[in-house]
């Protein structure tokens, strides 16, 4: 996990408005000059002026953090919170503006990023891929995993130590500044990508007021990150969610299910016709002695219903997975899916293989220029 925290030079920008002066970007990183072109004094200790970029329920708990410190008269910690995020569709707007419009907090869509003068700026989880290769949605965890999806690729992988790391900005490359704060937590077993979410902001949230109380200390102190061990979490697309069943043991099958099957199911063939895994469950080692998975060979991607567990069983590389509910059109129960497609194809292929009732892995089509991404951190669609 990653909370980046920037101090920001300066009021605000020549003409006071978008699009004259620096470009909203440089604005974003840089800091707000004065009309004087010098700007104001930089404060070296609290109350700070701070300005947030953020947008989904993770930041949205840094924020409520940094709202409470505003409230805290008796601590003097933050004296100004303002907040920038970005359009939504939504009337209401994403977790940060509703958040930010229920405290009455000042609000600014981007490339709007006000106009004040700030000493810290604050960015998490903006969600926003700039120029300059810049990623403002900034991911939430250890180094060991940088890029735009650090949460899922943590489950995905089985890591069992994640964490959250305050670092200090550095325009062009934000993922390798200087480490202000740091801290390890283990990975609860059998956690999805969303609940472990959960736990690392509110982590994140009181070490970024620990490091606010702090700040020019942490910021004297800020140490290099080592450059052993990184791996970088590319952002998680369609074709991620489909599953090779000749190629992916159900280990392998569960995890994916559990990084991003809050975000898109997982996605199969079947006959043609896509088809979307909604709830996948393991399968008890006694269902394992039906004749059924011990008399013939099968091959993975077949399918078989188990009417005592009412689950349809899928072959995978090593192993077997349990399926509870399927979309097809319109989601149905394992049972429905069998009274409606699984018996009908039986009844009409009485003398085929039963190999041959089996789902097949999904090839979609490479990535076009502009494409929509599924997600580049965890909790966002």
């Amino acid at each position: 996990m990653r909370v980046l925290v920037r101090r920001c030079w300066g009021p605000r920008p020549v003409g006071g408005g978008v699009g004259r002066g620096p470009s909203p970007q440089w604005r974003a990183l840089a800091g707000l000059r004065g009309e004087d072109g010098r700007g104001p004094r930089v404060r070296e200790k609290p109350p700070w002026r701070v300005l947030f970029f953020g947008t989904d329920q993770f930041s949205r708990e840094a924020l409520r953090a940094l709202h409470a410190a505003r409230e805290n008269k008796e601590e003097e910690l933050i004296e100004k919170l303002e907040v920038v995020t970005v359009p939504s569709p939504s009337p209401k707007g994403l977790p940060v503006k509703q958040y930010a419009v229920q405290a009455q907090l000042p609000v600014y869509e981007w490339p709007d990023v006000g106009s004040g003068e700030y000493d810290v700026g604050v960015v998490a989880s903006f969600g926003r891929l700039l120029s300059e290769a810049l990623i403002l949605r900034f991911p939430y965890c250890l180094p060991r995993w940088r890029g735009p999806a650090p949460i899922i690729h943590t489950v995905l992988h089985g890591d069992t130590i994640t964490g959250v790391t305050i670092m200090q900005i550095r325009p062009k490359r934000f993922d390798v500044g200087p480490v202000l704060k740091q801290e390890t937590i283990p990975v609860p077993p059998r956690s999805t990508a969303k609940e472990l979410e959960v736990v690392l902001s509110r982590l994140g949230a009181s070490m970024l007021i620990s490091v606010l109380k702090n700040l020019p200390e942490s910021l004297n102190n800020g140490r290099q990150q080592p450059t052993e061990g990184v791996t970088y979490a590319p952002k998680i697309s369609a074709r991620t969610s489909c599953i090779k069943w000749e190629e992916q043991t159900s280990e392998e099958i569960f995890r994916l299910h559990r990084a991003i099957g809050n975000i898109i199911p997982l996605q199969t063939l079947w006959m043609d016709n896509t088809i979307k895994l909604l709830d996948l469950v393991e399968v008890n080692s006694s269902v394992l002695t039906d004749p059924k998975f011990t008399g013939q060979a099968v091959i993975p991607g077949s399918i078989i219903y188990h009417k005592q567990s009412q689950k349809l069983l899928v072959c995978c590389k090593d192993g077997w997975i349990g399926v509870r509910s399927v979309m097809l059109k319109k989601t149905l129960t394992a049972t429905d899916f069998y009274n409606g497609y699984l018996h009908p194809w039986h009844q009409k292929n009485s003398q085929a293989h039963p190999s041959q009732c089996r789902f097949q892995t999904l090839r979609l089509p490479t990535k076009k220029r502009g494409e929509k991404i599924v997600a580049m951190q965890q909790g966002t669609k």
